[in-house]
């Protein structure tokens, strides 16, 4: 039997305008696996720090993981802490023995990415120059929410009241969609265990799970029933299967 020091833990990433504490209804499901939900820059506790995009945030992240003394852990990223997620990994960092992304996207081709860049600059003078309620209000109108009722959209977005709209913005243009490298052409070569939980009510993110499979990506796709915050809207499913995930030997990851 492992001991201790050689378990791997389980570092967890949440999206835009959450923050660690998003994690804690999972984590409170996994009481046997060493845990560490981190707030991203500009959500949280850091909410005054500030990456420039994804290299920095790279190093951010690995900075984070060496003051906590974590030399061997297994990687989870909801949404844009998903593609943050992908970003390290696909860097090779030390000690990451897999990685797990919740309805996460694998990065745009070059000619579609300004537009994306611009998309996300709106939102973000929103967030900056507007009343944080009427921003909220509309950011849970999008598609890929659109699984949310009226009143789960409601509370959803009084939750994220204490975000700052300054900070938002300048993580959204940070790490905008339109300044990801596309990493699909990483997942079809990487021999790192990675495994893809989409939702089936999520379609946007749904079908790109299922294209990336169909494209011979190295990934292993899981399906739940929901939409697109997985973690949130069962918490308990989702811990279990993280629960075997984080759980279960490296060299069976692979199979």
């Amino acid at each position: 039997m492992a001991s201790n020091a050689d378990r791997p833990v389980l570092v967890l990433l949440h999206g835009l305008l959450g923050d660690a504490d998003d994690w804690q209804p999972v984590i409170r499901a996994l009481p046997d696996v060493e845990c560490h939900p981190l707030d991203l820059p500009g959500h949280g506790r850091n909410r005054s720090l500030r990456v420039s995009g994804f290299d920095e945030a790279h190093r951010w992240l690995c900075d984070e993981l060496a003051a906590r003394g974590i030399r061997r852990y297994r990687l989870a990223g909801y949404s844009l802490g998903g593609r943050l997620a992908l970003y390290h990994a696909s860097q090779s960092p030390a000690g990451l023995q897999a990685l797990l992304l919740e309805n996460c996207h694998p990065g745009l081709p070059a000619g579609e990415r300004p537009a994306r860049i611009a998309h996300d600059e709106a939102w973000a003078k929103r967030f900056e120059q507007e009343p944080l309620a009427g921003v909220l209000a509309d950011w849970y109108l999008q598609g890929v929410f659109a699984d949310l009722d009226d009143d789960a959209r409601a509370r959803q977005a009084a939750r994220r009241l204490g975000n700052d709209g300054r900070a938002v913005a300048a993580m959204l243009r940070a790490t905008s969609l339109g300044r990801q490298p596309d990493l699909a052409p990483w997942l079809g070569e990487t021999g790192l265990p990675v495994c893809w939980v989409s939702g089936n009510r999520d379609h946007k993110f749904h079908g790109l799970a299922c294209q990336l499979v169909k494209q011979g990506c190295n990934i292993k796709h899981l399906a739940l029933e929901g939409g697109h915050n997985l973690h949130a809207g069962q918490p308990d499913t989702f811990a279990r299967l993280l629960r075997e995930w984080v759980n279960q030997p490296e060299e069976k990851l692979h199979d």
